[in-house]
C-alpha cells in the first residue's frame, strides 16, 4: 500500500467521484470517502460510486470508508472494491472492526498525541496505519488537539508500530519537511478536492516527495 498521498474526500456529488478518480489516476495510493453529514444510504451510494470510479482509474488504489465500519462491511459484502475503514477514537473499537471486516481489510486509526500513538502501538497486529494530526489547524475538521508542526512528528514516528500519515491543512510545500520526519505519507482534502484540476494537483503532491533511496 502506497501511503505517500492519501486523499480524504469532501462532498457527495459527481464532482467528488470525479476528483477521487482523478487523484487515483495520478497515483494516489489511498482514497478515504468522508461524508459525515450523509445518511447511511447516501454514504453507501457514494462509497460505491467512488470505489468503482477509483478501481477503473487505478486498480491498486485502496478505498476506505471514514468512521463507518458497517458501511465498509456492507459495500464489501456487495462485491464492491472497498478495502477497509478509517476509525476515529470514538468509533467502533478496532478489535470489533477487525472481527467484522476480516483479516484482509485495511484498518486505520486516528491519533495525534504521543499517548494515543502509544495506545495504538498495542493494536499493531490489528491496524495497518495511524493518522496523526493536525499538522496545522484546519477548517475541515476540529480535532481539539494543538497543531503538531514538523517537530511534532519524529517522536510519534519513533513510538509507532505502524506507518504514520500526517494530516491537517498540508500543502505541497510542506511535503519535503514532513518526509524528513519519517512519516509514510500525507493526507489532504482541499489541496485536491478544491483544485481546478485534481489530477494535476495530485501529481504535484506526489512529485514533491523526495526520491526513495
Amino acid at each position: 500500500m502506497d501511503l505517500r498521498l492519501y486523499l480524504v474526500t469532501s462532498g457527495t456529488g459527481r464532482t467528488t467521484v470525479d476528483a477521487a478518480a482523478a487523484a487515483a489516476a495520478a497515483g494516489a495510493g489511498v482514497v478515504q470517502v468522508r461524508a459525515k453529514d450523509a445518511s447511511t444510504s447516501e454514504l453507501m451510494g457514494l462509497v460505491g460510486a467512488v470505489s468503482l470510479a477509483v478501481a477503473a482509474a487505478r486498480p491498486t488504489t485502496r478505498v476506505l470508508v471514514d468512521d463507518r465500519a458497517d458501511v465498509a462491511w456492507a459495500t464489501r459484502r456487495r462485491g464492491l472494491p472497498v478495502h477497509g475503514v478509517h476509525l476515529g477514537q470514538d468509533d467502533l473499537p478496532v478489535a470489533d472492526a477487525r472481527s467484522l471486516l476480516g483479516p484482509d481489510a485495511i484498518i486505520g486509526l486516528t491519533t495525534g498525541t504521543l499517548d494515543l500513538v502509544k495506545g495504538a502501538a498495542a493494536l499493531g497486529d490489528l491496524i495497518d496505519y495511524v493518522g496523526a494530526g493536525p499538522y496545522r489547524a484546519t477548517p475541515t475538521k476540529d480535532s481539539g488537539r494543538p497543531p503538531l508542526g514538523v517537530e511534532g512528528y519524529p517522536p510519534l514516528v519513533a513510538a509507532s508500530a505502524v506507518p504514520i500519515i500526517a494530516i491537517g491543512d498540508i500543502t505541497r510545500a510542506d511535503i519535503p519537511a514532513l518526509a524528513s520526519t519519517g512519516v509514510a505519507g500525507v493526507a489532504v482534502v482541499r489541496e485536491i478536492m478544491a483544485a481546478a484540476d485534481p489530477r494535476t494537483a495530485a501529481e504535484a503532491l506526489l512529485a514533491a516527495w523526495p526520491p526513495s533511496g
